[in-house]
């Protein structure tokens, strides 16, 4: 069940109606999976961990809810340990420290997908096609601009994989237009 896109999509709605957070899971995914398949791992498993990373969050909004409320009904409902652990390493409240290559690119891809999000509507055309990294990389100075998002999360993400910002944040923008339309991008 955990590598059938489709039953967790399922799972992802039945919890999530927010148009912005389906989104915002789609985006994730997107990157998450361009980067399995750059890593050889598993893209359908690793997509599906990045789909459902937030699939909680509407009923269970708090730090000390979200992801663990989420884990829990993963757990009831059959998933791998290795699936809601990297769920779980997503958010550092949780105290689960990130040690695979999923759970570090879940980490690096979260923040970011959201910002590049952010960078993208603030366009004219409102579309990813027109976003540059220098354009991210300008907006993540602005602290007022998408304040909610830790600009050190994203830098951190990217440490973690080793991997330098730059190319961090154009392999997320290129794995996001690969969906631009799902996204409204």
């Amino acid at each position: 069940m955990e590598r059938n896109r489709e039953y967790c999509h399922n799972l992802l709605t039945e919890f999530t109606k927010s148009d912005s957070l389906l989104k915002h899971a789609y985006s994730v995914e997107a990157c998450v999976k361009a980067y399995a398949e750059k890593f050889n791992e598993d893209i359908d498993l690793w997509g599906n961990v990045a789909l459902l990373h937030d699939f909680d969050y509407e009923k269970f909004p708090t730090m000390e809810e979200h992801p663990s409320e989420g884990e829990k009904i993963l757990r009831e409902k059959g998933f791998s340990d290795v699936f809601r652990r990297a769920i779980l390493s997503h958010g550092d409240h949780t105290g689960v420290k990130r040690e695979t290559q999923l759970e570090k690119v879940l980490y690096a891809c979260d923040e970011l997908s959201g910002f590049i999000t952010a960078v993208t509507l603030v366009r004219p055309s409102k579309s990813i096609d027109e976003v540059e990294v220098k354009s991210v990389k300008k907006k993540m100075i602005d602290k007022a601009f998408a304040k909610a998002v830790s600009r050190e999360d994203i830098i951190n993400g990217a440490k973690d994989l080793n991997i330098p910002l730059d190319d961090h944040i154009q392999f997320c923008i290129n794995a996001m237009r690969g969906i631009k339309d799902k996204l409204g991008l």
